[in-house]
């Protein structure tokens, strides 16, 4: 999962292959709580990993569940109408999911709770819900606004006798969660005598409701509808575990890559977009994103727990869409919109408002610095694309701690301008789909020459290895160590008993063609053994130094290293990288400083280490190895005439990547945006 404060995309030009994805959020946090309430033990297959399903999962301990996790299974006994555990607070993150259901639940089983959440959660309404509970009898107070989270739940002397003579009134058109909160709830209730619900105004996320009805009916509670208005629990309903349940991947994260499929493969791309763990039977509603698609201009195909999607239309159709039945998903749409000819309009959205940000106002933001022409309502968004190529502008799309806007707007990358698009704070997705930038990188494609790279080059112990792996990292990118490369290549040589001269060069030569070369975090592997401290010695860089000087071994040694260059980008640190392995690149870095400085810190790393060490023989060595690298004639260690020098013998660390990264932004044609 990327977890730097922004993640820049390249151009992206074509998508083919397959993904795989992660479970269904409203089919997991409802599940988890069906299996909460519920008699026995439930398994849980595909269970989705994310920051909604975790603050579940830690509530439902809290409150006396067992809850073992292996993996994507998670295996839950409830609580089978005993009383949960308390006085507990729980933290809800931002997670309507969570927050909803548990609050009727607990106000439904008893005892004393507090449950709050992030600040956005804090301005999510729940005041519906709690005017529902509160007819029923249930003792629940705001613990800041009136209408909204934190709340408490004071039952510490149980449950009070509930009123359930009157259908309790709930309204329908603000949000669905209402309504699933307390059909989830209720069942507690109806032990003896049936209860009813009805739904003021109308009804909407009406397909929300069904997955809703359809799994309580797994968990042995069967509720009838008239008309999506009334509501009716039977007597004698009781919680019990259907034993395993496997969690449907989410359909609303099918939409990026039904999406995908439609404006990054070619007509003649016969494979397209195949989309694994969710079908055209799938039970939400956000599977019927299928049919907007399809009207756009996809062409989509799929059977059970499968889709392909490819290119039909092109460009795009725009369509005018009622979008009530699809909420979610819909936002999809509005980015399709960018690759569609005419406007788009997206009617009955009024639920955005009040989803983790206000969405209508935040698409219609961000489609507007890509060059949209955008009109939004109370309810609806109209969304015409740029009229020209050269309409486009690159931008930084602010993402609102809203894991669907990310997700939206990476597929502006896709753009026929070839221009750039960056993504702020890309952890976001954690929400419901932790990996979704590696899926998306894993089936698109780009110019080999558009994908970013960053040479770091410079003397040995100029701290260059330090400075840019801390620069990838921030920035989500590869890395490429080239030191470790020759460094690695020499321990290779010397295991296969080869001398490290002119005499065994082809040889040598032959080996580093080969060489399964991983890094991995801190980690550097050859095939499956981790020589990250083999590697490290003084001896293995004296090695390194020697090796680098055999043509055919820098010659081996290029191709591996042009193939670290991967999506989204790549930092590459060593001594010629800027001007030999990656003349183009679009930053080049000099790192220097003076051999003084650069024997005290090797010093103080020797030492930490156990080892014994001269100041003054480090100083001398590493003066003698400058000289011998800066005068070979493959190569020479200088810096690329179009490369900033950065001497940062009075520099740390953190200041020395603060500095590239500033150069880095400076370069980048969304810069003012970003700091703005």
């Amino acid at each position: 999962m990327y977890s730097t404060a922004f993640l820049d995309l390249p151009p992206l030009q074509a998508a083919s292959g397959d993904v795989h994805l992660p479970g269904s959020k409203s089919i997991s946090n409802r599940v988890l709580l069906l299996a909460a309430l519920s008699a026995g033990t439930t398994t849980v297959h595909d269970l989705l990993a994310s920051d909604d399903t975790r603050v579940m999962l830690d509530a439902l301990r809290q409150i006396g569940c067992t809850v073992d996790e292996a993996g994507s299974t998670v295996r839950i006994t409830g609580l089978g109408g005993s009383a949960p555990r308390s006085p507990a607070r729980l933290f809800m993150g931002n997670a309507g999911t969570a927050m909803r259901p548990l609050t009727a639940a607990l106000a439904l089983l008893g005892g004393e709770f507090e449950l709050s959440g992030v600040p956005r959660m804090h301005e999510r309404p729940i005041g519906d819900l709690v005017d529902a509970l509160r007819q029923l009898g249930c003792q629940i107070d705001y613990l800041g606004n009136d209408g909204y989270p934190p709340l408490r739940i004071a039952h510490d002397q149980g449950v009070p006798a509930l009123s359930l003579a009157a259908p309790i009134q709930v309204r329908g058109d603000v949000s669905s969660q209402f309504l699933t909160a307390l059909l989830m709830a209720l069942p507690l209730a109806a032990t003896h005598q049936e209860v009813v619900i009805e739904v003021v105004g109308e009804l909407i996320s009406k397909p929300y409701i069904h997955i809703t009805q359809q799994l309580l009916a797994r968990f042995g509670i069967v509720v009838e509808h008239q008309n999506w208005q009334r509501f009716t629990i039977a007597a004698g309903s009781r919680y019990q575990s259907p034993g395993d349940i496997h969690v449907e991947a989410d359909a609303s994260s099918a939409s990026y890559f039904i999406a995908l499929g439609a404006i990054a493969t070619s007509a003649s791309d016969q494979k397209g977009i195949k989309i694994q763990g969710v079908g055209l039977d799938s039970i939400q509603g956000d599977i019927r994103f299928v049919e907007a698609a399809r009207a756009m201009g996809a062409v989509v195909t799929g059977g059970p727990n499968w889709l392909q999607i490819a290119r039909g239309a092109w460009p795009l159709k725009a369509i005018d869409l009622d979008c009530n039945h699809i909420p979610d998903a819909a936002m999809t749409l509005a980015v399709m919109a960018l690759y569609a000819e005419g406007t788009t309009t997206l009617r009955n959205i009024a639920s955005w408002r009040v989803k983790e940000t206000d969405r209508i106002a935040a698409m219609a933001t961000e489609l507007r610095k890509l060059g949209a022409t955008v009109q939004e309502g109370a309810d609806f968004i109209c969304v015409t694309p740029p009229a020209r190529e050269q309409d486009w502008k690159p931008a930084s799309i602010h993402t609102y701690d809203d894991h669907r806007v990310a997700m939206c707007f990476s597929l502006a990358a896709f753009n026929p301008a070839n221009l750039p698009v960056r993504i702020e704070d890309p952890k976001c997705v954690a929400k419901t789909f932790p990996d979704y930038f590696e899926a998306l990188f894993s089936v698109s494609r780009a110019e080999t020459a558009r994908i970013p790279v960053i040479c770091i080059d410079g003397p040995t112990a100029s701290g260059k290895g330090t400075v840019a792996a801390a620069v990838a990292q921030r920035l989500g990118y590869q890395f490429l160590d080239s030191g470790a490369m020759y460094r690695i290549t020499a321990l290779a040589a010397a295991r296969a008993g080869l001398t490290i001269d002119a005499e065994h060069e082809t040889r040598i030569g032959a080996l580093a063609q080969t060489l399964p070369v991983h890094f991995d975090g801190g980690q550097v592997l050859l095939g499956g053994d981790d020589v990250t401290d083999a590697i490290r010695t003084e001896e293995a860089g004296m090695n390194a130094s020697r090796v680098s000087a055999l043509p055919a071994v820098r010659t081996a040694l290029v191709q591996l290293q042009h193939s670290f260059r991967r999506l989204p980008g790549l930092v590459a640190d060593g001594r010629d990288m800027g001007t030999v392995i990656f003349p183009n690149a679009p930053l080049k870095v000099y790192l220097t400083a003076s051999a003084a400085c650069r024997a005290e810190r090797r010093y103080k790393q020797l030492i930490s280490k156990g080892f014994s060490a001269s100041i003054g023989d480090l100083r001398a060595d590493l003066e003698a190895r400058d000289a011998r690298d800066s005068s070979r004639s493959v190569a020479p260690l200088k810096p690329a005439q179009d490369a900033l020098v950065l001497d940062n013998s009075h520099l740390t660390i953190d200041e020395a990547v603060d500095q590239v990264l500033a150069w880095w932004q400076e370069r980048q044609p969304f810069a003012v945006s970003a700091q703005g």
